[in-house]
């Protein structure tokens, strides 16, 4: 191989076209290199802070379910709580009311027992009445008394 003047223009030409290429295009591909790279970067970030953030959503939601469950047994324990309430409050007025239906009754017995009474009463002594009346109208006879008087007894 022979040193001559095309080896040194073509060295000077490789050294032109190198400093060409790292002045000039080089630059720009480092350039769009390193900003591919940062979005690159951020990407893998904001898709570690998504996967954070839903983590972080997940347990809220759990928490939030839990509240729900623990709400949803408080509630269904008032409500039976409530219910039960309500049917012993019924069970009271209830008997409260049947014990006014019975005392109503035992009055109203007592009333008609005190009506037959006095009924009882107006009809002996009209009873007795007329039986006086009958001894009145006949003579003073104590056989006939006697006789009268056991009717009456009958009749009683």
């Amino acid at each position: 191989m022979s040193i001559n003047a095309t080896l040194f223009a073509q060295i000077v030409v490789f050294f032109i076209l190198a400093w060409f290429t790292m002045s000039f295009v080089w630059p720009p591909i480092t350039k769009a290199l390193d900003e591919r790279a940062k979005k690159i970067a951020e990407g893998l970030s904001a898709a570690d802070k998504a996967k954070a953030d839903l983590a972080a959503a997940h347990k809220r939601v759990e928490e939030q379910l839990a509240s729900a469950r623990a709400d949803a047994t408080q509630r269904l324990a008032d409500a039976e709580r409530l219910a039960q309430q309500m049917v012993e409050e019924a069970k009271t007025r209830a008997s409260e009311e049947g014990a006014k239906i019975v005392a109503a009754a035992k009055a109203e017995a007592q009333q008609e027992v005190v009506k037959a009474r006095e009924a009882l009463r107006e009809e002996v002594a009209a009873l007795a009445v007329r039986a006086a009346e009958q001894i009145l109208r006949r003579e003073v006879n104590p056989s006939v008394h006697a006789d009268l008087l056991n009717r009456l007894k009958a009749e009683l």
